[in-house]
């Protein structure tokens, strides 16, 4: 449980984007607006697009607020690095095809007064048939730990001292790094009026793509944790996994969790991840 923040205490908002010049600038200037102080700082994983551009140009009209990197790297080394970079006593990330209503630092704040892990609501932004299904939850000591890191928030202290995001993980770094706060006896805090809107898949091969990798980053989570089953409610699971579109994704999800066990035995997560040195990037 977290001791009682400065209620005006600095949250970093961390962000690593890759090809999302689309939707950037609804985010950022959602950001903008934001209860300060605050700071943003976004690590560009060397987008195609004019991502980067975008950020830049923020980071300019706003230095003391927006900080552009430009590095190669994963989601889990993105918002490592973005960490290693912030200075608030609060970490809050998000991604970049999000936008976050106008209370909702204000109102991790507020939660991070009582717990030093905070996840907030996630909206779809644009409600389609893939924005309907709720998210396979997997509970440990009766926690949930599936809250996505488009919008979870963590004490920086805490989040260094477990180590950060496993880099290794191609998804699922988000749980694996909520699992591991409750196993340290933190256990996450939901905050439903810190709410982010989240855009959802909108074809079926990026819902079908999606679905596939999250399933690859299930098997990594029994690697390294252990075999998970028994922490899933079951009957939730069970009730969910109707229609054509909750069967696309069981099929989907299965296919990736079969894919790394057919092909991940060289690099398996239950050792202790090496330490590399920390890539510099390009900022602005």
């Amino acid at each position: 449980m977290g001791s009682d923040p400065n209620p005006r205490a600095l949250v970093s908002v961390v962000i690593t984007v890759r090809n999302e010049a689309a939707h950037l600038p609804s985010l950022l200037e959602s950001l903008v607006v934001q209860e300060p102080p605050f700071e943003v700082v976004v690590v560009d994983a060397e987008s195609r697009d004019d991502s980067f551009k975008i950020v830049r140009n923020f980071a300019r009209k706003d230095p003391a607020r927006f900080r552009a990197i430009r590095q190669a790297c994963s989601r889990g080394e993105g918002r490592n690095l973005g960490v290693a970079l912030a200075r608030g006593e609060f970490v809050a990330f998000t991604d970049g095809d999000c936008v976050a209503d106008p209370g909702w630092l204000a109102a991790f704040r507020t939660a991070f007064a009582t717990s030093d892990v905070v996840a907030g609501r996630t909206v779809p932004r644009a409600p389609s048939r893939f924005s309907e299904l709720e998210r396979v939850e997997l509970y440990l000591r009766g926690s949930d730990v599936t809250y996505p890191s488009c919008n979870l928030g963590y004490r920086r202290e805490l989040f260094n001292a477990l180590g950060g995001f496993d880099a290794r993980f191609i998804t699922a770094e988000d749980i694996d790094l909520n699992l591991r706060a409750v196993l340290a006896g933190h256990h996450p805090l939901y905050a439903p009026d810190a709410v982010i809107y989240h855009r959802a898949r909108a074809t079926w091969p990026q819902f079908v793509r999606q679905a596939f990798w999250n399933g690859y980053g299930r098997k990594q989570l029994t690697e390294k944790h252990g075999s998970l089953w028994e922490r899933y409610r079951i009957e939730r699971l069970a009730a969910g996994q109707h229609g054509a579109v909750a069967l696309v994704r069981l099929g989907a999800a299965f296919t990736g969790y079969l894919a790394r066990v057919l092909t991940g035995g060289g690099d398996r997560l239950d050792v202790p991840p090496r330490r590399s040195p920390r890539p510099a990037g390009r900022s602005s």
